[in-house]
């Protein structure tokens, strides 16, 4: 475990189609500059995206539905300890009736859960206070308010802080 505080960006459904010059939004990369971890949830699309986010710090990706170019490279689900925190990793965590009990049967030693694939920002607690977490969308918000990302910090096994964010 490690004792400093761990800043953790989180995003998901990103669709980017290639690098370009700059696929995000400023404040989007302004939580990847601070990050020391980036945790994505799929829906990346294109190994440039993933090459691109880690010049910012070290990426932990699984793969989305629209991962086609990606399917080998990344894993379908991941558990990571991050600052001793065990964090499960799933594109689609399926429909949110029975969402809390799916995860924590899936991933019954995760402390926190980080799904996208809906575009729509969740931060809630789950079964035996599992925090659920999907950070939304940075490019495309469909029906949510606005484009978001999430950012957790982490320390020595805790969570200590969680928010869905603006960009």
């Amino acid at each position: 475990m490690r004792s400093s505080l761990i800043r953790a960006a989180v995003l998901a459904d990103t669709h980017v189609r290639g690098r370009g010059a700059r696929p995000l939004s400023d404040a989007a990369y302004e939580l990847l500059a601070d990050a020391d971890v980036i945790l994505h949830a799929g829906d990346i699309l294109v190994t440039e995206m993933l090459d691109h986010m880690s010049e910012f710090a070290p990426v932990h990706a699984v793969l989305g539905n629209n991962d086609h170019s990606l399917v080998g490279v990344l894993p379908a689900t991941l558990e990571v300890e991050v600052a001793g925190v065990s964090v499960g990793m799933i594109h689609d965590s399926g429909p949110t009736n029975g969402r809390a009990a799916r995860m924590r049967r899936r991933f019954p030693g995760s402390a926190v859960v980080v799904f996208g694939h809906s575009h729509q920002p969740v931060d809630e607690l789950g079964v035996d206070g599992q925090r659920l977490f999907n950070p939304g969308s940075p490019t495309q918000r469909r029906r949510a308010p606005t484009r978001t990302m999430g950012l957790l910090e982490l320390r020595a096994g805790e969570v200590v802080s969680h928010k869905i964010v603006d960009v």
